[in-house]
């Protein structure tokens, strides 16, 4: 069964052993980073126990009462408790079951449909009248971020961020709900900054509401600054307006911090445009969210969230956001990014603060990264089939590298393989990506390594591109611009121009190491 509320799964991974109170007192301010830092990389990932145990805070200096949870994703056991799975694979079959559906042609084809599509109908999210989010409302002067346990994660961090929050905003054309996860940096008590890189869909959101708000608005007043708006719309990936153009009024946003598992995780996955995250989440835990409605804007969050933040982001503010301590082990410098005003909070009696930090792998977010690939490696031969497995090693902080095995069948595929995942939604942001034949196991680094050396010739047989690149890329040309590599260390075979014979690898025959096998022990050694 779905865990309830993240109370459920806390409770599910103290059961298992995976979960630890930590009952002295420990600051949120860098103290509880430094301790989560330090089991996250406790054994490293060949461990036993790799990624270390969740931790549950209970005595947090400056917030008499207050819990917080982390590291609750920072294991491959603990992703797959977190889903309700006993292999990750699991998912990625009922989605291979989804893609593989085909129309039915008879009448009784449809009826043996029906169970599966009622089975769907479990996807989609319902709204409840209230939910335990409601437990406690503050409104106006009342409310105060400052009363969470919010972590400043490393030393040269602008302030406190909220790390792991769901961050609902709504497509003002379409309607449709998106769920993402956006690091939040707290300014003071009711205001904190929203850090929407330009390619996330909430920035798209706040473009779209820009270019309504630009060409429904009147010119602006001699106190209005331009200047701002421009910066804003480049920030933002738009063009610049018109002098004298100004987008008004509001964008509605509400936050969710600490969700049920599966929802939190939704937040990260690289879902079809079309398709809500709610929806992603019913997916994964195979009964709807329940969702309520706001206090005092027009969204709908999770009836069971611990904390939920409701409030505006002002179209025409930009606020500078960061230093802040990234998952590539470097800090990302300060930039200018919309602003969030918080006009209700509502939280659960005695909430559970949950967030993470991010740094110098690995970390916790490794291993949701990792179940991402696992799981939607079906997604990705909808679109490239010849794909028989991927790696995207914890150490390539995901989107720096990308090791893929390929059925060729036809030359030069594995450029068509490359160019092909440059097109994939956030794939566009993969800075290296080596492709290998099929009998190459990617998820064996050494292996790989191996058949990069010795098969490429390096002028042939590295491409270069240039294209989008990750807004926390510190060494690209420009800001979100820059250069991508992709290696082909596939065999070459002559209609790719290569006449040389391609020499065998070695390896011992089946009869000698059976024999071998049978008379092991007696050799001594």
């Amino acid at each position: 069964m779905p865990y309830a509320d993240l109370r459920e799964f806390v409770a599910a991974l103290e059961e298992a052993g995976e979960l630890k109170r930590v009952r002295a007192e420990v600051d949120p301010i860098l103290e509880v980073a430094e301790v989560a830092d330090r089991v996250s990389k406790s054994g490293g990932t060949s461990s036993q126990n790799p990624g270390g145990s969740a931790l549950l805070f209970e005595n947090l200096k400056g917030h008499p009462g207050a819990k917080l949870l982390i590291n609750q994703f920072g294991s491959e056991g603990r992703m797959k408790l977190a889903l309700g799975v006993g292999s990750l694979d699991e998912i990625s079959g009922r989605i291979k079951e989804l893609m593989n559906m085909k129309s039915p042609e008879g009448f009784f084809e449809k009826v043996k449909m029906l169970p599966m599509l009622a089975e769907f109908g479990k996807f989609f999210p319902k709204t409840v009248s209230t939910g335990p989010c409601k437990e406690v409302i503050k409104k106006g002067d009342a409310v105060n971020l400052l009363e969470f346990p919010i972590l400043k994660c490393w030393p040269l961090d602008a302030g406190r961020f909220i790390t792991l929050p769901c961050v609902i905003t709504r497509d003002p054309k379409t309607g449709k709900r998106n769920v993402g996860m956006y690091r939040m940096q707290v300014y003071d008590k009711n205001t904190t900054g929203m850090h929407w890189q330009r390619q996330k869909v909430a920035a798209e959101h706040m473009r779209e509401r820009l270019r309504l708000g630009a060409a429904s608005d009147a010119h602006g007043s001699e106190s209005y600054r331009a200047s701002s708006v421009d910066i804003m719309a480049r920030s933002l990936g738009g063009s610049q307006l018109a002098q004298g153009e100004r987008p008004t009024g509001r964008m509605e946003v509400a936050a969710a911090i600490g969700t049920e598992p599966a929802l939190t995780f939704s937040a990260i996955v690289p879902a079809p445009p079309e398709v809500e995250e709610f929806i992603v989440a019913g997916f994964l835990r195979q009964q709807p969210v329940e969702l309520v409605k706001c206090e005092t804007v027009d969204l709908e969050v999770p009836a069971t969230a611990e904390i939920v933040l409701e409030g505006y982001v002002q179209l025409d503010e930009l606020r500078s956001e960061g230093p802040f301590g990234d998952h590539t082990g470097f800090y990302t410098p300060a930039d200018d990014y919309p602003v969030f005003h918080v006009t209700c909070v509502t939280h659960r009696k005695e909430p559970i603060y949950a967030t993470t930090i991010v740094g110098k792998p690995p970390m916790e977010d490794a291993y949701m990264g990792k179940a991402v690939e696992r799981i939607f490696l079906p997604l990705m031969r909808l679109t490239l089939p010849e794909i028989v497995d991927i790696n995207l090693p914890i150490e390539g902080c995901f989107h720096n590298l990308m090791m893929v095995s390929i059925r060729k069948s036809y030359p030069g595929q594995a450029r068509k393989v490359m160019n092909g995942i440059w097109s994939l939604g956030q794939a566009m942001f993969t800075k290296c990506i080596i492709v290998v034949d099929e009998d190459v196991d990617v998820q064996n680094i050494a292996e790989v390594v191996l058949r990069v050396s010795n098969n490429i010739d390096p002028e042939r047989d590295i491409e270069f591109t240039l294209g989008p690149i990750d807004s926390l890329d510190h060494a690209s040309r420009q800001p979100n611009y820059g250069s991508k590599m992709g290696i082909d260390a596939t065999r070459k075979w002559k209609t790719e121009g290569f006449d040389r014979p391609w020499p065998d690898e070695i390896k011992m025959s089946e009869e000698v190491k059976k024999k071998v096998d049978q008379m092991w022990k007696g050799l001594g050694v």
